[in-house]
């Protein structure tokens, strides 16, 4: 009987039992994993009494009918509020504008579809609520450009990877200035970025972008002081530190030396800000401003900041999971006292944010003012630490007992954990979907598009509990007709594209519900064939999603050909002598089949060099709107920034380029492949207009 109830709780939240795998064999969550999945939800599950208890609180409230502080609606189309209140009730309208306007409900007790696009307070019969009016689509390529159809071209790059005089060992918003002015000066509409969300200030060994502290806030690493305060002010912090010896010693290595790098630019920050804020300075206004702006998701990411340096001078870790219950809470009083205590310390992490915003909107503000039609198209982590500034300040929000990832699959047979957090469906619908919108607004804010890593996770996510094997996880459904309409009216605001990386696994019919919303997918080259080595034919190709040859987790072509990838797996010991022979053998039939695919089309290719330059053509003349190519593939490396599966043995997210950003794309290889990749792109629109 109680395990009949388990799994009517398990069904009552969104938690799936039944789930098809990658090799489309039907499986089954195990009733013990069910219950642990249960208890990081919320609803405790330990044993009859409590899934009983858990199962008539989740009812009663489904049957309280309980008003929800937010609904969406399509712009146009009636919205039924029938659950809620009768039939031809009078509404009151506040718009967002500041208009009032006075509506009724039909005899359906349906709101009639006369709301313009946006947010708006409603009040009926007494009751208060919030309706977000969203258009049928994200703003959508063919909108950003004046081409129809759109087949645009740009640029990825690993942010870090970068190199400019004087940057201290490793990329900046400066770095990426260079580069979008250089990119766009060659015609490139768009130039996609490494995620910059806030990483730990505490722990600097912690450096994935796609871990972060935060995907509210930036990361303030990335900061480029001197196109704010002027090269003479950082020069002279820099001196004043001794620093100038050990920011030339970290300018010169092909990796970064993160610990070293991030531990120079914070006593330089450091320094500016002690200048900065003990005289009257020019830009203090602006500095107000921004802080006055940003609000609260800043204020509480500077405090968690001090509380965390506190908390490790304390001996009590790192982790606000493990702190005293008062300051695990960012409303508490002692929480409120302790930031009153420094006022400098909080002011100062607020300010090294606002010179890394004003640095990346400077960044984006000279890629759309040389001729990019989107610009900075910036990376969505698909979660948050669960240590981390985000989920400390919005607990109701984030699940900070369960980790993201992935079930066992072809490629790994293990699963995978990804070691971050996911939203609460629960949560985000309890609180007008709060933590969602500002998170869009946030990573939106200076960039013409955005990706959104693991798209699928608007739809469902692969959550595991904290000690638990990948394998020990299930999935948990999301409000996916909500989350796309509150998508499709950022994107709107903001006037830009939206990308979803939709590699793996992916749900039936979720692309096509991508596609309608004007979501652009992913397809990448070595992805795109029938094994062994039948590669897609260019035009089928399909024309709602972008092309690449490549992602940060896959080899650069010139290691694929070279099956670099599959030396660092042997070296770090990551795969059987089996498993590694029946992969060499595999890749040995893709790259023939890619030569042949390339030859068919091209002519012969005399070597990798050629080849390189003829897959670049071959997405080049697909029907995808927008083609991204990596530095990496421009540049001919065989090296990839992050190998999967690893934390040690590989340099994740370390490499860099050789040459200065502003001069990357003078290179000869560079040069002739974007010269290739802009006429195969114009060759392609003459096709298809």
């Amino acid at each position: 009987m109680s395990e009949h109830l388990l799994h009517r709780l398990a069904a009552r939240v969104g938690l799936a039992r039944d789930w098809v795998d990658a090799n489309d064999r039907p499986q089954q969550v195990s009733d013990a994993v069910l219950r642990r999945v249960l208890e990081g939800l919320g609803h405790p599950a330990g044993d009859a009494a409590a899934i009983s208890a858990s199962l008539q609180a989740v009812e009663q409230a489904d049957s309280a009918v309980r008003l929800p502080p937010l609904l969406t609606a399509d712009l146009g189309q009636a919205l039924d509020l029938h659950r809620y209140f009768n039939a031809a009730s009078p509404v009151r309208c506040e718009l967002e504008d500041g208009s009032t306007r006075e509506l009724a409900l039909d005899a359906g007790a349906r709101l009639p579809g006369e709301l313009p696009m946006g947010y708006h307070q409603l009040v009926i019969a007494g009751h208060v609520f919030s309706v977000a009016v969203a258009p049928a689509r994200c703003h959508a390529l063919q909108d950003a450009v004046d081409q129809s159809p759109p087949r645009c071209w740009g640029l990825s790059v690993q942010l870090y990877s970068l190199r400019r005089p004087g940057d201290g060992g490793y990329g900046d918003c400066l770095a990426l200035e260079q580069l979008a002015r250089s990119a766009a000066e060659r015609g490139a509409d768009a130039l996609a970025i490494s995620p910059m969300h806030a990483l730990s200030a505490f722990d600097q060994q912690h450096f994935s972008p796609y871990s972060p502290s935060s995907r509210l806030l930036l990361n303030t690493l990335y900061a480029s002081p001197s196109t704010l305060l002027g090269e003479r002010a950082v020069r002279m912090a820099a001196k004043a530190c001794g620093l100038e010896p050990i920011l030339e010693t970290l300018e010169q290595p092909a990796l970064v030396d993160w610990p070293r790098a991030a531990d120079a630019r914070h006593r330089l920050l450091e320094a500016l800000y002690q200048d900065f804020s003990q005289r009257e300075h020019p830009l203090r206004e602006d500095f107000a401003s921004f802080r006055d702006a940003a609000g609260e998701k800043l204020e509480h990411h500077c405090r968690f900041a001090v509380l965390q340096a506190e908390a490790v001078g304390q001996g009590l870790g790192a982790d606000w999971r493990n702190w005293p219950p008062a300051w695990q809470d960012p409303y508490n009083p002692e929480v409120e006292a302790l930031a009153n205590s420094y006022p400098a310390r909080i002011e100062f992490h607020a300010f090294c944010q606002w010179l890394t915003e004003r640095s990346l909107q400077r960044a984006q503000d000279a890629a759309r003012g040389n001729g990019m039609a989107v610009g900075l198209i910036a990376d969505l982590a698909v979660g948050a630490d669960g240590a981390g500034s985000q989920a400390w300040s919005r607990q109701d929000e984030l699940l900070a007992e369960l980790k993201v990832g992935a079930p066992p699959d072809i490629l790994n047979r293990a699963g995978q954990d990804w070691g971050i957090c996911a939203f609460s469906p629960e949560g985000l619908k309890r609180n007008g979907y709060r933590a969602f919108i500002e998170m869009l607004r946030a990573n939106l804010a200076h960039a013409g598009g955005l990706r959104i890593d693991h798209v699928m996770g608007l739809r469902r996510l692969w959550l595991i509990p904290r000690g638990a094997a990948p394998s020990e996880g299930a999935y948990l459904e999301y409000p996916l007709d909500d989350l796309l309409r509150l998508l499709a009216l950022e994107s709107a605001r903001h006037q830009a594209i939206i990308l979803g990386e939709d590699l793996g696994t992916v749900p039936v019919g979720l692309r096509e519900r991508l596609a309608d919303k004007a979501v652009l997918g992913m397809r990448v080259l070595p992805f795109e064939q029938q094994p062994p080595g039948q590669f897609r034919p260019i035009l089928d190709w399909p024309d709602n999603a972008l092309a690449t040859t490549g992602t940060h987790d896959l080899a650069p072509l010139a290691g694929w050909l070279k099956s670099r990838d599959i030396d660092w797996s042997h070296r770090l010991h990551l795969l059987d002598a089996t498993s590694e022979l029946h992969w060499r053998h595999a890749r040995a039939l893709e790259r023939d089949g890619l030569r042949r695919a390339l030859e068919q089309n091209y002519g012969p290719q005399q070597d990798d060099t050629a080849l390189i330059d003829a897959a670049i053509r071959y997405i080049g003349h697909t029907r995808a709107p927008l083609v991204l190519v990596p530095l990496e593939d421009l540049l001919g490396c065989d090296e990839q920034a992050n190998l999967p599966g690893t934390t040690e043995g590989h340099p994740n997210w370390r490499r860099r380029f050789k040459a200065p950003a502003d001069a990357l794309l003078d290179d000869e290889d560079a040069a002739r492949r974007l010269e290739l990749l802009a006429q195969a792109r114009e060759q392609a629109w003459e096709r298809d207009r």
